[in-house]
C-alpha cells in the first residue's frame, strides 16, 4: 500500500462514520455536507472493497470489517492527531493541553498525586488525565502507548519501549490489626496457609513469580481490580495482602490494618514512565517527563525503607 495517496482526511471520515453510524451525524460531526460524507463513504468502500455500514431496516449497522475498524480507526486518529501537535518549543507557563496518563490507582495515589500538584503550580493551563491500565497492556503495549502520552508501570513487566525512572517502592504485607495469628513476623508457612486478597492484573508478575520460586502457592479468597481496595478487604478478617510498601503507608492508618515485613528479600519494585518512541523529540513530551522523573525524584523513601 503507498500511504503517499492515501487521503488522510477519510481517517476523520472513516471515524465518524463508525461511530455515529449515520451519513448525516457523521457529516454534521466533522463540518461536512451530507453528500460529501456520502462520496467519502464511497470512497472508504471502494478501497476496503467492503460496505462498512450496511442497512438494516431503518437503521445502518456495522459490517464484520467495520466493526474490526471501529477501535483500529480511533487509535490511528489519536496516534495522527498526536503526531500533528507535536512542537519544536514547549512553554509550560503558557501552554494549554491535556497529557494523557495510563496508570494503576497506586501510581495515582502515591505518584499522580504530587504530579497533578507540580503541574498546578507550574503549568496551570496544562491538564492531567490519568486512565486505568486494561488488562491488555502486556500484549498491546504498543497500541496502548500509541493512543497515550505515557504510561506509569514498574520495570520487569514490558520491555522495548523508551522509559525514564521516577521512584523505587517495595513490596510488603498487610493483616488485620486484630489478626489472631499474625504477630510481628510472618512465615513462608504463612502465606501458604492464610487466604489472600489479590490485585487480578498481571503487572505485579515479578513478585508473584518469586513466591512461586519459594514453593509458595497464594490460597486466594478474593481478587480485585484496585489496589486500594486490598487493605480494605483485609481489615477484621484473617486475611493477607501483598501490597506496594508506599501505598501501604497512605491506608494502614485508616483501613484498621498493620504493615509485616515479608519472610525473604523481596524484589525490588522500581516504577518508571514509558512512552512511545514518537513522542521521544517532541518538546511538551520532553517537559512531560522530566517533570515526572523530578517529582518522582523528590518522593520521600518508602516507609521502613
Amino acid at each position: 500500500m503507498n500511504l503517499a495517496r492515501l487521503d488522510l482526511n477519510l481517517v476523520v471520515a472513516l471515524r465518524a462514520l463508525l461511530e455515529e453510524r449515520n451519513v448525516t451525524r457523521a457529516g454534521q460531526r466533522v463540518g461536512l455536507s451530507q453528500p460529501a460524507m456520502s462520496a467519502a463513504l464511497s470512497r472508504l468502500r471502494r478501497h476496503f472493497d467492503d460496505d462498512l455500514l450496511s442497512r438494516v431496516g431503518g437503521h445502518y449497522e456495522l459490517t464484520a470489517l467495520g466493526q474490526v475498524l471501529l477501535d483500529r480507526t480511533s487509535t490511528a486518529y489519536d496516534v495522527l492527531e498526536r503526531l500533528f501537535s507535536s512542537q519544536a518549543e514547549f512553554d509550560p507557563a503558557v501552554e494549554s493541553r491535556e497529557f494523557k496518563l495510563v496508570a494503576s490507582d497506586y501510581a495515582v495515589s502515591v505518584f499522580g498525586a504530587e504530579l497533578a500538584r507540580v503541574v498546578h503550580e507550574e503549568a496551570p493551563g496544562i491538564r492531567l488525565r490519568f486512565a486505568q491500565t486494561p488488562p491488555t497492556v502486556v500484549d498491546g503495549t504498543a497500541t496502548l502507548l500509541s493512543a497515550a502520552d505515557g504510561l506509569l508501570m514498574p520495570h520487569g513487566v514490558i520491555s522495548g519501549f523508551p522509559a525514564t525512572d521516577l521512584y523505587d517502592d517495595r513490596w510488603v504485607f498487610v493483616v488485620a490489626d486484630d489478626h489472631p495469628s499474625v504477630t510481628d513476623q510472618l512465615t513462608l508457612q504463612d502465606l501458604a496457609d492464610l487466604p489472600w486478597v489479590t490485585y487480578q492484573r498481571t503487572y505485579d508478575a515479578p513478585a508473584v513469580r518469586q513466591l512461586g520460586m519459594l514453593g509458595v502457592e497464594p490460597r486466594v479468597e478474593v481478587s480485585v481490580d484496585s489496589f486500594q481496595l486490598l487493605p480494605l478487604l483485609v481489615a477484621g478478617t484473617r486475611r493477607i495482602a501483598m501490597v506496594q510498601a508506599r501505598l501501604a503507608r497512605l491506608l494502614a492508618p485508616v483501613a484498621a490494618v498493620r504493615v509485616v515485613e515479608p519472610p525473604y528479600e523481596a524484589v525490588p519494585l522500581q516504577e518508571a514512565l514509558w512512552w512511545h518512541p514518537v513522542h521521544t523529540h517532541d518538546a511538551a513530551h520532553i517537559w512531560l517527563r522530566e517533570t515526572a522523573a523530578r517529582v518522582g525524584s523528590r518522593l520521600s523513601p518508602p516507609h521502613g525503607g
